[in-house]
């Protein structure tokens, strides 16, 4: 979009927010004092993802002269650590167990995800058995120590361990959460013998109960930890050479920001950094227009995500998997024990391939064209047919307008590709067939969505639905209507909602620490004082950020069940920790639980499984801004026109306004059907939509109610 330039740029000061997607890489510039926001995007390089943060940064830098010097702060997402595990691309790694242990990877669970499938697969182990070594040592359950760390057998291991040349090191001792002594005995011969080698100690990375999870979380750490540390380091001296001094700061799963360092140090924490960098951005926008109640979804170019928001606070899980060998099995991939936002992920993206299933059926996703070889109608040799492709037939997206006219679009490929792959061997129509595709990936979408809210309790059509990503504005209004949600938010700049929910987050870290206990026999005394030393830890990483100490916070949460159960609910700690207080967490627990699974039994004891210290710096201070008008003030007319675009509801193409959102006046109001086009995405809207324009060029709809039925589509 246009924004006014700088006509003194040295005295602007600006914030960029950076996130590699599956498809594209987004960027958000912020100008700090006005709150102007420049967008850009580029085809993610998966040969070299530090190239396309760069390139998109000088495509910046040309639209906004002196930019570079000007920036304050970079704040990045990354999928690098994601597409290591999945792709078995990390270090070569080793992990040392406790004697007796060494098939912890190997043995999981010892659960099947489908217990009728003979011929179950689970995914690989990252780090093999011949590379997994035991030690002599032994810690209780209690934390005392029961058999002494065998010095010189260790000795001889990391022998063998540096003739075999690794990459990094996992430690995962039993019972390590309770005592990390050996531990940490371990850690400090292996730094004699290898002092380059990263080492990962399940009682640093995630210092809770559950052995198989514990060591599974500590390899994934150690396993990435290389590749993660040379890429940063790449990054960071990259964008130095584009004039960028500004320090380099990494989003976490969690919503939080952390230092390089700190990230190096935690690189598992990075999995989910850029669909956080979305929650965190609608949470920020819902809390700005006061609603209380929203349900993100984020569709790319690869995936679609899902994630509901309650009181501007996006909800939060512990648990997370990684590489699942069936995406919807839970079960089926690599348990991660870290603090992540909870949302769904499907394979529902706008490069999601469509083809015909074995048994004669329309199937689409989860398999992706990516950014490379990307769908047909980008013209860089994709050839199968894509939901964008679908959407480009079906008159939703226009072929000289997509990113703004830097990427014009092949139609015809589109519909090449649509009727050999899908409409012939189905014997359809190309029409029929391209709104089939797009069907049906509205209806996953919306599936997921609703499956997602009844295992928390929430009915959808309570919700505001946020839209956003390249391709979720485009979906959202059919989603909406499957879902029998009312109201539809289009933030400006959707497109690249995840690079700006990385500016409007404040740095913060999570310490995590297990203590089984039954709460009415816990120790305040030896608790308070375990979570001062956790706060202390917690501030210093923050404290990496540039944040001074005096403006830490600290959040104290404590995760509780029913004694017998196998998950937690996270209580918050709203006073100084003592008998009254944990009266006061158990009526907490008792509401939480009720809200969430609509029954109780008080007479049931509970217990405390482990403690939350949370350590937040301020949050940035973000002036959203108007959209500018053209140098000169002239307006340009907001209705571009019109083309034919296919609605449903008349089982035919409809002659359909089109508008230029960034024409469109604050209060200006319109009635669907309508297509609104930015440079990043584009709104796709249905007859019985309301539409009105905020001050920020925000978009709210309201649904009539009722689900349309579409006519038969030739």
């Amino acid at each position: 979009m246009k924004i006014r330039q700088q006509g003194a740029t040295r005295r602007a000061r600006f914030a960029l927010g950076v996130d590699i997607g599956g498809t594209f890489t987004d960027f958000a510039l912020m100008n700090t004092s006005s709150g102007e926001v420049h967008a850009a995007k580029v085809l993610t390089n998966y040969k070299d993802l530090t190239q396309a943060v760069l390139d998109g940064v000088r495509q910046l830098a040309a639209s906004i002269p002196g930019s570079p010097a000007a920036i304050e702060r970079v704040i990045h997402g990354t999928t690098l650590a994601t597409n290591a595990l999945i792709q078995r691309k990390g270090g070569r790694t080793v992990l040392l167990v406790t004697r007796g242990f060494r098939d912890v990877l190997e043995m999981g669970r010892e659960s099947r995800f489908d217990i009728y499938d003979i011929n179950l697969e689970l995914p690989a182990a990252l780090v093999p058995r011949k590379h997994v070594f035991e030690i002599d040592e032994r810690i209780d359950y209690t934390g005392k120590v029961a058999v002494p760390l065998a010095l010189a057998q260790a000795r001889e291991v990391i022998a063998e361990i540096k003739k075999q040349g690794v990459d990094a090191i996992a430690i995962c001792l039993l019972h390590a959460f309770r005592n990390p002594q050996h531990e940490r005995a371990l850690a400090a011969l292996i730094k004699r013998e290898l002092p380059r080698v990263p080492i990962s100690l399940s009682s640093d990375v995630m210092p809770d109960i559950r052995e198989y999870e514990r060591a599974s979380t500590t390899a994934a750490n150690a396993y990435v930890q290389p590749a993660i540390r040379g890429y940063l380091d790449r990054l960071a001296a990259g964008l130095k050479g584009e004039g960028i001094s500004a320090p380099l700061s990494i989003m976490t799963s969690d919503g939080g920001i952390v230092s390089c360092e700190t990230a190096n140090r935690y690189p598992v924490r990075l999995i989910e950094s850029g669909p956080a960098g979305g929650a965190m951005a609608s949470a920020f926008y819902a809390a700005a227009a006061g609603m209380d109640k929203v349900i993100a979804l984020d569709m790319g170019g690869t995936t679609a995500k899902v994630c509901v928001i309650d009181e501007g606070k996006p909800e939060q899980s512990t648990e997370f998997e990684v590489d699942r060998v069936f995406r919807f099995a839970k079960g089926s991939g690599l348990p991660l024990k870290i603090p992540v936002i909870e949302m769904i992920e499907i394979g529902a993206g706008g490069g999601s391939i469509a083809g015909v299933s074995k048994l004669g059926l329309l199937k689409v996703g989860p398999g992706s064209a990516g950014s490379d070889p990307g769908p047909a109608c980008y013209g860089l040799g994709g050839a199968a047919p894509t939901v964008t492709d679908a959407d480009l037939f079906l008159g939703y997206l226009d072929p000289q307008y997509f990113l703004g006219g830097q990427m014009p679009l092949d139609r015809e490929a589109a519909a090449r590709a649509i009727d050999e792959h899908v409409a012939k061997p189905l014997g359809v129509s190309v029409l029929r067939a391209a709104w089939g595709v797009h069907e049906i990936v509205n209806e996953n979408m919306a599936r997921a969505a609703k499956v997602h809210c009844l295992e928390r309790g929430k009915d959808p059509r309570e919700y505001t639905l946020i839209a956003y990503g390249g391709a979720g504005p485009v979906h959202a209004y059919r989603v909406a209507k499957i879902l029998g949600i009312k109201t539809i938010f289009y933030p400006l700049r959707a497109g690249v909602m995840s690079a700006f929910g990385f500016l409007v987050t404040a740095p913060s870290f999570e310490m995590i620490r297990a203590d089984l206990a039954p709460l009415e026999s816990a120790d305040a005394v030896r608790i308070n004082a375990f979570l001062r030393e956790m706060a202390a830890a917690g501030k210093a990483l923050v404290a990496t950020c540039g944040v001074a100490m005096a403006k830490l916070s600290t959040v104290i949460e404590a995760n509780m069940r029913f004694a017998g159960q196998s998950f937690e609910l996270s209580v918050p700690i709203k006073g100084a920790l003592g008998k009254r207080e944990l009266v006061k967490a158990k009526q907490r627990f008792f509401d939480l639980y009720k809200a969430r699974y609509h029954r109780l039994n008080r007479d049931v004891p509970v217990e405390i499984v482990s403690w939350r210290v949370i350590v937040k710096g301020p949050a940035p201070k973000v002036k959203m801004d108007t959209v500018h008008q053209p140098d000169g003030g002239a307006r340009v007319k907001a209705l571009k026109g019109q083309r034919k675009v296919f609605m449903p509801e008349a089982g035919a193409f409809v002659n359909c306004p089109i508008y230029d959102r960034y024409a469109l006046r604050a209060g200006a109001r319109l009635m669907g059907p309508a297509v609104i086009e930015e440079h990043e995405s584009t709104v796709v809207l249905g007859p019985d939509a309301a539409i009105e324009v905020d001050q920020y060029c925000n978009l709210r709809v309201r649904l009539a109610g009722g689900k349309h039925k579409a006519r038969r589509v030739c």
